[in-house]
């Protein structure tokens, strides 16, 4: 069917729709960005320690550690996409909203310690009818590009556990006896509809969950708290987010090994850093930055010591770390490279509410994380 569909398009395409910005768009917005690609070609993972982004260099045997390094202004580099692209959202095309930096983000490029990292070189193109938008089961959105037998879906959760509003029904059960009368039930060892199917129908796997955990604009933690649920009964003593993340990563990822395809590549991503400074995002803060920041500045804005506004980042690998040691999942570390990164948020840009310094802006610094992606993707081909 799909050597039909080519064949037809090719004689009929007339309008180009880049490929690569959709690729970006997807992993960088994602609760977990799911590909079918390189179908039947990978095995099951040999050994079950962690494995981090430690990846076999083209040219030698040693290994690579590509998550610590500098980020160096190369005038010559271009992005392999522009703002003309429909696909990317209008909160974060900062060319489009007249970002002042915006021009000079796709210039800045990550070099490695001891190595460097290719830049993704994309298919350029497929003709608009070669695509196909629908979506997978549970999925927010999905595409099939119909030449290279690739499907990538966008299936997004914010907790990877079910979770929906509680009240109390006045049954005198054990939270109603300890006061509680309303917030979010989050059901540890239940996953989430919209994904629990996933696992079994993709071939590589990108989970991430994080910035809901310590939101407490969403989950207030006297008006609308957190109350987790196991075996659909109440965790009692009840218990913090916090604790309520290590229960549900206990849940998740097991479950996620248990469904997958056989020799599926599953990678779990580390947290998006925010930078906001002067306060959160409600209360004034903002990202005024045009470059880089030094190590000094990032250890100011990062340190769990400082329990500054931007904290959680790491607060939050801390328990993904732990979790999934031993597991057979691939550790897509895009934080420290990141962090560096205050001068690529939109900002103010656009005539925002408030400064938006947790998404990004596109072109922009989550291409480096495709980047990233594609080399892992390359050292898992080559290694099977």
């Amino acid at each position: 069917m799909a050597t039909s569909a080519r064949e037809a398009n090719q004689q009929n395409a007339k309008k180009k729709v880049p490929l690569f910005p959709l690729l970006s768009l997807l992993c960088f917005t994602s609760i977990f960005l799911l590909l079918s690609q390189f179908r039947n070609t990978t095995t099951p993972p040999t050994s079950h320690s962690l494995r981090t982004f430690q990846i076999d260099h083209h040219t030698h045997r040693d290994s690579c550690d590509y998550s610590h390094g500098t980020w160096i202004y190369d005038a010559y580099m271009t992005p392999t996409y522009d703002n003309t692209c429909k696909e990317i959202f209008k909160g974060w095309n900062c060319i489009s909203s007249n970002k002042s930096n915006a021009p000079q983000l796709a210039k800045w490029r990550w070099k490695p310690n001891g190595c460097d990292l290719p830049q993704f070189d994309p298919i350029r193109s497929v003709s608009d009818g070669q695509v196909k938008k629908w979506r997978p089961a549970g999925a927010d959105r999905g595409f099939t590009f119909f030449p290279y037998n690739l499907t990538i879906a966008y299936h997004r959760t914010n907790l990877l556990a079910r979770y929906g509003r509680w009240s109390a029904n006045g049954n005198d059960g054990a939270l109603e006896a300890l006061g509680f009368k309303e917030g979010y039930r989050v059901d540890v060892d239940v996953p989430e509809s919209t994904w629990a199917q996933a696992p079994s129908f993709h071939d590589i796997l990108i989970f991430n969950t994080g910035h809901w955990w310590w939101a407490p604009s969403k989950f207030d933690p006297e008006k609308s708290p957190m109350l987790f649920f196991k075996k659909g009964q109440p965790v009692i003593p009840p218990i913090l987010p916090d604790q309520g993340l290590d229960m549900v990563l206990e849940h998740m990822i097991p479950y996620v090994e248990e469904k997958a395809r056989p020799g599926a590549v599953k990678f779990f991503r580390t947290q998006s850093p925010r930078h906001f400074e002067g306060g959160d995002w409600d209360q004034g803060g903002s990202c005024r930055k045009d470059r880089p920041l030094s190590t000094e500045q990032v250890e100011e804005l990062f340190s769990v010591k400082n329990n500054g506004t931007n904290v959680e980042v790491r607060l939050v690998n801390d328990h993904l770390y732990k979790a999934l040691k031993g597991a057979g999942f691939i550790i897509l570390d895009i934080t420290r490279l990141s962090e560096f990164r205050a001068d690529a948020h939109p900002g103010s840009a656009g005539g925002k509410k408030h400064d938006d310094c947790m998404h990004w802006c596109l072109p922009g610094l989550t291409d480096t994380w495709n980047d990233l992606f594609v080399e892992h993707l390359n050292s898992v081909k080559r290694r099977s």
